[in-house]
C-alpha cells in the first residue's frame, strides 16, 4: 500500500515539474507557439530549445532504463517506444500538428493553462480535446481490428 502511494506521489511531483516547466518556458501562451510556427514573419525559436531540452532528458532516461530490470520504485518499466511509421502514427501526428498550428496549444500546456488561466478559450479547447479522445476510444478504436484502443500517434 505504501509503495502505491509513493508511486502516486512521484507521479504527482513529475507532473508538477512538467507543468512548472511549461509555465516557466511560456509554452502555455498560444502566441508564443504561433510565433514559432511563423517561419516567414516574426519567428521565435524558443520552442526549439524547450523541445531540445525535453528530448535530451528523455534520451538520458531511456539510456538509464535500458540497463535496469525494474523502476526505482520496483514497478515494471514501460516498453521502449516503437520505431515503425504506420498510418495511425502519421495521421495522429498530422492531426496534432494541424490542431497545434491552428490553436497554438497542445494537450499538456492546455491542461496547465486551464488551471492557471481564466481564459474561456482554454476550457473550449480542453472540452474539444476530451471529446476527440472519447471519439477515438469509442468509435475509431472499434474499427481497428485487433488493436487496443489508444490515442493515435
Amino acid at each position: 500500500m505504501a509503495q502505491a502511494a509513493l508511486r502516486r506521489l512521484v507521479a504527482l511531483g513529475a507532473g508538477l515539474v512538467f507543468g512548472l516547466g511549461l509555465v516557466i518556458s511560456d509554452m502555455v501562451d498560444p502566441a508564443r507557439v504561433r510565433a514559432f510556427l511563423d517561419l516567414f514573419g516574426a519567428w521565435d525559436p524558443t520552442l526549439i530549445f524547450v523541445m531540445g531540452g525535453a528530448m535530451a532528458v528523455s534520451f538520458a532516461g531511456w539510456r538509464v532504463a535500458e540497463a535496469r530490470q525494474k523502476s526505482l520504485l520496483g514497478g515494471a518499466l514501460p516498453a521502449p517506444p516503437g520505431t515503425e511509421l504506420d498510418s495511425r502514427l502519421l495521421s495522429g501526428a498530422a492531426l496534432l500538428g494541424i490542431g497545434w498550428g491552428l490553436v497554438g496549444i497542445c494537450p499538456g500546456p492546455a491542461l496547465v493553462a486551464l488551471s492557471a488561466s481564466d481564459a474561456p478559450g482554454f476550457l473550449v479547447f480542453f472540452v474539444a480535446m476530451l471529446a476527440g479522445m472519447a471519439f477515438w476510444t469509442h468509435v475509431l478504436a472499434r474499427q481497428t481490428a485487433g488493436a487496443a484502443p489508444s490515442a493515435p500517434g
